[in-house]
């Protein structure tokens, strides 16, 4: 039986993933390390309350078998482009590294359609030098995840979001073929293809894209 440790746990794919961890029979543990309390009651969560601004005070928390990253902003919402990778590379990669040393197996971290160290354009490259550096710490299993535009609803009401959203479930059935890295996916959906593939028995890093989570994670 296993110990799953979730960061990111409020988000939208975040929540999902608790939610069907909770229900999991492979897992006796489901901790979260949030800011404040999710309000969820039940006999395998254990809640860790940080301001996550400094992981080395969790570090010890930072122990089981299956660590499940959402952790992600956006530049708008942080203010500037330093603190945007204070939350999306800084915070995730420091986990990752407080999880190398505690032995934890498998790291599965959501990153993005697109992501890429060596983008023009700076949320991609961010996405890509997290990756590249997450790896770099040699966890057995490191996987990174690349969703496309998430469907589903979102507690914060972002407007310009939920008008994407709106066209991209219009648009969606034209995402086929080599297109489909594009489509746009529902948050459950991603939150299952994590599951799944923190349950696989292969090791070493892998890069799962849009079009393998929608298969994943039906």
């Amino acid at each position: 039986m296993k110990t799953a440790l979730v960061f990111g746990a409020t988000g939208q794919t975040g929540e999902h993933l608790t939610d069907l961890l909770l229900v999991d029979d492979r897992y006796t543990t489901v901790k979260l390390f949030v800011r404040k309390s999710t309000g969820k009651q039940h006999s395998k969560l254990v809640e860790i309350v940080n301001d996550l601004s400094d992981v080395s005070k969790i570090q010890n928390e930072i122990a089981g078998n299956d660590l499940f990253c959402c952790l992600g902003t956006t530049i708008k919402k942080a203010g500037s482009q330093e603190a945007f990778k204070k939350v999306d590379y800084y915070l995730p990669l420091a986990i990752a590294k407080a999880a190398k040393t505690n032995s934890v197996e498998t790291m599965i971290t959501m990153s993005s359609v697109g992501a890429n160290a060596k983008s023009g354009n700076f949320y991609s490259k961010t996405k890509g030098e997290v990756e590249q550096d997450i790896a770099k710490v040699g966890i057995a299993s490191t996987i990174f995840v690349r969703p496309s535009i998430l469907l589903g609803k979102r507690k914060e009401f972002r407007l310009g979001e939920r008008i994407g959203k709106a066209v991209f479930s219009l648009i969606n059935p034209l995402f086929i073929g080599k297109l489909k890295r594009y489509k746009g996916i529902h948050s459950e959906t991603v939150a299952k293809a994590m599951i799944h593939l923190a349950n696989d028995t292969k090791t070493g890093t892998r890069h799962i894209e849009n079009e393998e989570l929608l298969e994943i994670g039906k």
